[in-house]
């Protein structure tokens, strides 16, 4: 996404030469492989592991961390691989992110009229706002210092957030965009205030 409006805005006159077919397609091959990649890395490691503590998961999906804590063999392995694997897919993704933000913005500000900064802000806001959600929400996951207090309820909210809540906002938070549906949520917000 962030590329899509890297070029969209930096380069809009050359958008479907540059985002043809071909690029999308290895965009997506490599996000697929990147996901693979880490997986099976996972995988195999959690198999070398011994499970010999309760069965039960105390968690609402099957996460790393609290399969990790129903083992009783050496988890180390596969704590420095979520560190290290989840290090690279937080940098192979916000690097490009930031730097095609960085000229995003640099283009941006280079708009003379106010009305062509607004809708440029405003393609990119959207984009923006739901990637910091989701990654904000996926750090305090994934990249806290170990205690041996942690709180399970808190790890429990902040997976189910960015598993469940951010991909539902996403629609909402693109559609926003759309004056008719602006036009409706308003009508609707509206709506309520006048009967409560």
């Amino acid at each position: 996404m962030a590329y899509d409006r890297y070029v969209a805005i930096c380069k809009p006159l050359l958008y479907n030469v540059t985002m043809s077919p071909k690029v999308c397609k290895a965009l997506v091959v490599g996000v697929y492989v990147m996901a693979t990649f880490g997986a099976v890395a996972h995988t195999a490691a959690m198999a070398r592991l011994s499970f010999c503590k309760d069965n039960v998961i105390h968690h609402y999906f099957c996460d790393i961390f609290p399969l990790l804590e129903l083992s009783c063999s050496n988890t180390h392995l596969n704590n420095l691989l979520v560190i290290f694997i989840g290090g690279f897919n937080m940098l192979a993704t916000t690097v490009p992110i930031t730097i095609s933000y960085a000229f995003i913005l640099s283009t941006i500000l280079q708009i003379p009229s106010s009305e062509g900064r607004s809708k440029s802000f405003s393609t990119c806001g959207s984009h923006f706002m739901a990637v910091g959600v989701f990654y904000g929400s996926i750090i305090f996951m994934y990249f806290k210092p170990a205690s041996r207090s942690s709180n399970m309820a808190q790890e429990k909210v902040a997976s189910v957030f960015y598993t469940t809540i951010i991909p539902m906002l996403n629609p909402l938070i693109y559609s926003l965009r759309n004056k008719d549906v602006k036009k409706v949520l308003s009508r609707v917000l509206k709506k309520r205030r006048g009967s409560a």
